[in-house]
């Protein structure tokens, strides 16, 4: 019998730590349970996949159906055609282009597959939603594998996103970007 020793309130006896098995750590990395015993049949249900790995892919799928919903509407709605859209206020209010101004143009052009209507309309947008497939992608490889998605910007580059959005507003108001105008 090996030596025992009492737990941390002196009451109860524990086993003293030692080196991991290999079974165990092949459990707690993958969730393998071991080798099955017997055959598996025809009358022997199989196993699907592991319940955690279907609830960690849930919420990417989720957004993906909600993005292709989306892109499906406006790729059927044209919103080059007045009253299917809401004017943008800021457009409304002041007639200056914000830098979602031909968003849905983009997108419109972007599902049709004309890219260059599509940068046309709004490059920053149709730059998004390259960007956007390839973090969802990530995403999605990365839940699949069981490890969170991990995206953490340094200050410095979010500034420079917003730097880089406000020039962009600027020049496409200005006579000479009107070539990034809508």
């Amino acid at each position: 019998m090996g030596p025992e020793l009492t737990g941390s309130s002196g009451e109860e006896p524990s086993q003293a730590p030692g080196p991991p098995s290999h079974g165990s750590v092949l459990k707690r990395r993958t969730g393998w349970k071991g080798p099955r015993t017997g055959q598996a049949g025809p009358g022997t249900p199989q196993a699907g996949p592991p319940a955690g790995r279907v609830r960690r892919l849930v919420t990417p799928l989720g957004i993906l159906a909600t993005v292709t919903a989306a892109f499906a509407y406006v790729g059927t709605v044209d919103p080059n055609e007045p009253g299917h859209y809401p004017v943008c206020p800021l457009l409304k209010i002041t007639g200056a282009f914000c830098p979602g101004c031909g968003g849905l143009r983009s997108a419109h052009a972007f599902i049709h597959g004309d890219l260059g209507a599509a940068f046309s309309a709004n490059a920053v947008a149709t730059t998004g939603y390259f960007l956007f497939a390839a973090v969802w992608v990530l995403w999605l490889v990365r839940a699949w594998r069981g490890q969170p998605l991990r995206t953490v910007l340094a200050p410095a580059w979010w500034w420079s996103i917003g730097a880089l959005l406000l020039i962009f507003t600027v020049v496409r108001n200005l006579p000479f970007g009107s070539a990034l105008a809508p």
